[in-house]
C-alpha cells in the first residue's frame, strides 16, 4: 500500500460510533490514521465496526466509552489513549446533543448537559492532548460546532450558546498555537441527515400528513437554500482537508458546510 497522508497518526473522534463522527473517523481512516472511536452503543455493534474500519483500512482502532460530560472520565481515556500512541495527534471534537424548548422552560439539567458535552468536553481534551502535540510540534483538533455557532435559532438556547462558545474556543486555542505546527479549527454543518434529524423529518411528516421526502424539502427549504443535506463523507473529507499540509495556515476558521443558510 502507497504512503497515506496520515499515516502513523493517531486520530481520536469523540461521538464516533454513529453518523457525522463515524463519517469523519472513517475518512480519517483513509487516509491511514489509526482511530480512538468513542460513543455510546452495543457493543457487539461497536466491536464490528472496529473491525470493518481496520479490515478495509489497514488501521488499528480502539474504543473507550467515556462519558463526555464527565472530566473525569475524559481524563481517564485520553490518558489511556496517550499511553496506549504515544499522543493523540488530531483531536476531532464531534460529541454533542440538543434539547429543544424555549428559554423559560428550558430544563437547568438539560442546560448543563449540553453546555459540558458540546463545549465543555472540548476544553478537556484540547488542554490534556496539546502537552503531546507540542512535544512533537504537530497537532489537529477540529472542533465540529454548528451553522448555530453562527447563527440563531429560536428553542435552541443552550445549543446555540453551547456552539457559539466551541467556536470562540478554537480561536483562542489557534492563537495559543499559532507559533507551532498546530492548528485549531471548527466545522460548521448546516442539516445533515443524523437520526437526530430524521426524527424532526418524520414528526413533520406525521404534523402536516406528507411523505418523508416532502417532509424533508419542507425542512431543508426553511433555512438550506441548496435543499440537500450535508452529509458525514463531505465533513469527513473537510476534516482531511485540515490535517493536510495544505491547511498549515488555516488557522481559527469557523468553516460552513451548510448550503447557503449564513449567505442569506
Amino acid at each position: 500500500m502507497s504512503a497515506r497522508n496520515l499515516d502513523g497518526k493517531t486520530a481520536l473522534v469523540t461521538g464516533s460510533t454513529s453518523g457525522i463522527g463515524l463519517g469523519i473517523a472513517r475518512a480519517l481512516a483513509a487516509e491511514g490514521a489509526h482511530i480512538i472511536f468513542n460513543g455510546f452503543g452495543d457493543a457487539a455493534e461497536i466491536a464490528n465496526l472496529r473491525a470493518a474500519v481496520e479490515e478495509e483500512f489497514s488501521v488499528k482502532t480502539s474504543y473507550f466509552n467515556a462519558d463526555m460530560s464527565q472530566c473525569d472520565q475524559i481524563e481517564a481515556m485520553m490518558q489511556a489513549a496517550i499511553a496506549e500512541s504515544g499522543s493523540v495527534d488530531i483531536v476531532v471534537n464531534n460529541a454533542g446533543i440538543q434539547y429543544v424548548a424555549p428559554i423559560e422552560d428550558f430544563p437547568v439539567e438539560k442546560w448543563d448537559a449540553i453546555l459540558a458535552i458540546n463545549l465543555t468536553s472540548a476544553f478537556h481534551t484540547s488542554r490534556l492532548a496539546l502537552p503531546a502535540m507540542r512535544k512533537k510540534n504537530w497537532g489537529r483538533i477540529i472542533n465540529v460546532a454548528s451553522v448555530h455557532g453562527l447563527v440563531a435559532s429560536a428553542q435552541k438556547s443552550a445549543y446555540v450558546a453551547a456552539k457559539h462558545g466551541l467556536i470562540g474556543l478554537t480561536k483562542t486555542t489557534a492563537l495559543e498555537t499559532a507559533d507551532s505546527a498546530i492548528t485549531c479549527n471548527a466545522i460548521c454543518p448546516g442539516f445533515v441527515l443524523t437520526p437526530l434529524v430524521q426524527k424532526q423529518v418524520d414528526a413533520r411528516a406525521e404534523r402536516d400528513g406528507i411523505s418523508n421526502e416532502e417532509a424533508k424539502k419542507s425542512l431543508l427549504a426553511e433555512k438550506q437554500p441548496s435543499c440537500e443535506f450535508v452529509t458525514p463523507e463531505q465533513l469527513g473529507a473537510l476534516a482531511v482537508f485540515f490535517c493536510s499540509d495544505a491547511a498549515t495556515q488555516i488557522r481559527g476558521v469557523a468553516w460552513n458546510m451548510v448550503g447557503g443558510w449564513v449567505a442569506q
